[in-house]
């Protein structure tokens, strides 16, 4: 029964969460890794997890704690040989996110990106968004009004800009 339900849940549950994890991250590899590692520790613990209030929330909400996580290890870390890490490719398009949406959204400081993730992807309200995080219901507000002030202010540059690149005849 257990394997079933997890098995519904992963099916249902995946993209959705991939494109919330995405959209806080930015780097599609990099959120791929995260997801199956937060799906992992959610099969690991299941039973607690089917009856937590939002598990789509605790699955993103672990991916991107297992992200500070591994930031903080490889930052101890040395560089061995002089190379730069390898950086996902920004031109590289996901069938769920916009390019140029995934490249505004990764003009906002990372709080702002959470909140996006939770709020706009996974559909949770103030309340939800502010218990998964752990931060204030104001708070959730301030930093989803600042993110959608912002990305409005992107997107409708980037739009102005190739309208008015074009020729238009009077």
């Amino acid at each position: 029964m257990k394997q079933l339900e997890f098995k519904e849940f992963y099916r249902a549950s995946q993209d959705i969460c991939l494109r919330a994890v995405l959209a806080s991250v930015g780097d599609r590899q990099l959120a791929e890794d995260l997801v199956a590692e937060a799906f992992t520790r959610a099969w690991m613990s299941w039973p607690k997890v089917s009856r937590h209030p939002a598990p789509r929330a605790w699955i993103v909400r672990t991916a991107l704690n297992t992200r500070v996580s591994w930031w903080r290890r490889r930052r101890k870390e040395v560089v061995v040989e002089g190379g730069a890490p390898d950086v996902a490719d920004p031109r590289e398009t996901d069938p769920g996110l916009d390019p140029g949406l995934l490249a505004a959204l990764r003009q906002l400081p990372q709080r702002q990106r959470e909140v996006i993730a939770l709020r706009v992807f996974l559909d949770l309200d103030t309340k939800a968004t502010a218990a998964v995080l752990g931060i204030a219901e104001g708070t959730v507000t301030a930093h989803l009004s600042r993110a959608v002030s912002a990305l409005r202010g992107q997107l409708i540059t980037a739009g102005d800009s190739t309208v008015n690149d074009q020729e238009v005849d009077p």
